[in-house]
């Protein structure tokens, strides 16, 4: 299996292929882009194995989030467990029952490319949050005509703190600093285990002990990948394509929420693993009062 990866390097960001187990092992030529693969460029992610290599990946290196200027979407309340959770965190909890069953999916803006966080980096909870939560989901990889070409890990981070108290809240629940995670690469679609033998695995650790662990077979999604990317193009053009997290069905119990040093470990056999501290973000806003 091959994978895309996009690397930091002396000589700058550079793209690279290697199994998504064993990690990046050839750079590709300078002129390769994520943009052109997605985009309209002669080359597409399918190419992979036949793009040109211009060396071994360098010792000296770190791995980035493998997205350039593509757009990251979500969709939300797409597994049942998702739907049960969000309807018990909510004061209106009849608005994810209706979306569960609509025919229009949820479907939401969570971050610009270069937003996104890769293998390693920190990823962020709220400042002005209570109950925070990471959510493991398979991400699909979009081209600039809206087929689905790969997938990719990510993690959407949320306040259900925050979404609960309001559901207009949600783009604060979803959109800040870290909130995104995305990697550790790119893997074409036929590159990837078939789709009915996805499971995504979640591992949190705290202080060297683990404190949560689930996993989750793609199979129960409420709605296909296809039909979800379909909604995202349907009035929105995207000229160098897009990554989309179709949802998670990952919820910890209401007693659990992130803490600031534990590490999130999201996994997939062909997909690879997607590692991250946590850390505190942003400011808390003193109440109208206290100004």
């Amino acid at each position: 299996m091959s994978g895309l990866w996009r690397l930091g390097t002396s000589a700058g960001i550079r793209l690279a292929r290697g199994g998504p187990g064993e990690g990046p092992t050839q750079l590709l030529a300078p002129d390769v882009t994520i943009d052109e693969l997605l985009g309209d460029g002669a080359a597409t992610l399918a190419d992979l194995d036949r793009l040109p290599v211009s060396g071994p990946v360098p010792e000296e290196h770190s791995v980035l989030a493998p997205v350039a200027s593509q757009e990251i979407w979500a969709a939300g309340v797409t597994y049942m467990r998702s739907r049960d959770a969000r309807m018990e965190e909510s004061t209106n909890p009849d608005h994810y029952d209706r979306v569960y069953d609509a025919t229009r999916p949820e479907v939401f803006y969570k971050a610009a490319g270069w937003r996104a966080r890769g293998p390693g980096q920190t990823l962020g909870i709220r400042r002005d949050s209570v109950w925070d939560v990471p959510e493991p989901e398979l991400g699909v990889v979009a081209d600039a005509g809206g087929s689905i070409v790969g997938y990719v890990l990510g993690n959407d981070m949320s306040s259900r703190s925050i979404e609960g108290e309001n559901p207009l809240y949600l783009p604060q629940a979803k959109a800040y600093d870290h909130s995104c995670g995305l990697g550790p690469c790119l893997v074409p679609v036929d590159f990837a285990p078939p789709r009915e033998d996805m499971v995504i695995q979640l591992l949190v650790d705290r202080g060297g002990t683990q404190i949560f662990s689930e996993e989750v077979s793609v199979r129960d999604l409420r709605r296909t990948p296809e039909e979800l990317v379909d909604w995202l193009f349907s009035a929105v053009a995207f000229p160098v394509g897009a990554i989309l997290l179709t949802g998670t069905a990952m919820v910890p119990p209401g007693d659990f929420t992130l803490e600031e040093e534990d590490r999130v470990s999201i996994s997939m056999p062909g997909l690879g693993r997607l590692a991250n501290p946590v850390e505190r973000v942003g400011r808390v806003i003193p109440e109208v009062s206290d100004r």
